[in-house]
């Protein structure tokens, strides 16, 4: 009788895999009733809804940051890390929907202080080389923020199941470390020297 019920539930997993449901389709576990309602899960969905209002709100700071930059290398980094934010918000989004909810942000207070910053440092500050090395801090702060959350997102989603959007946040852990280090690369090669030379 035990080879019997086991031979039953191979069967029945065989036919599920054949079927196909939208989590397995996707590599992911989509949340049950039960799971939807837990608080884990809900701190999981506020803080995608934070990051997903937060990239949404860079992706309007950025282009101000890279016209107030002086030096090529810089406007150029600032340039690139908009495209790649856009990119971003596209996987968030993705994330939503392997969730099978619409996407929606959540008005992030951190985010809005860090940008907030970095646009106060560009009223205050004149034009100079003095200023990109400015921005470079805000950019990072910002970058340092968003390791945190993706970081912490990717863990949550690993633990309960949620494989596809845990790869997802993967990628983009990856791609704000990777921005991290342009930006010291940018500040250490000459950046802050010739900032430091500026009367």
């Amino acid at each position: 009788m035990a080879t019997n019920k086991n031979t039953r539930s191979n069967t029945k997993t065989t036919a599920a895999r054949k079927n196909g449901t939208p989590a397995q389709k996707n590599g992911s576990r989509k949340p049950g009733p039960e799971m939807e309602n837990s608080k884990f899960h809900q701190l999981f969905m506020d803080e995608l809804k934070d990051i997903y209002w937060a990239e949404k709100h860079l992706v309007k700071a950025l282009p101000k940051m890279r016209k107030a930059s002086t030096t090529e290398d810089l406007a150029n980094a600032f340039a690139d890390h908009l495209e790649v934010t856009k990119e971003h918000v596209s996987r968030l989004e993705e994330i939503f929907d392997l969730m099978g909810v619409k996407p929606a942000g959540k008005k992030c207070e951190a985010m809005e202080g860090l940008v907030a910053e970095a646009q106060e440092l560009i009223q205050e500050e004149e034009e100079s080389v003095v200023l990109d090395a400015g921005l470079i801090i805000a950019a990072q702060k910002v970058e340092h923020y968003e390791i945190a959350a993706y970081g912490s997102l990717r863990t949550l989603a690993n633990h309960m199941g949620h494989t596809a959007a845990a790869d997802l946040l993967e990628q983009t852990l990856s791609e704000e470390k990777e921005t991290d280090v342009l930006l010291t690369r940018i500040a250490e090669s000459s950046v802050n020297e010739e900032a430091m030379a500026e009367n």
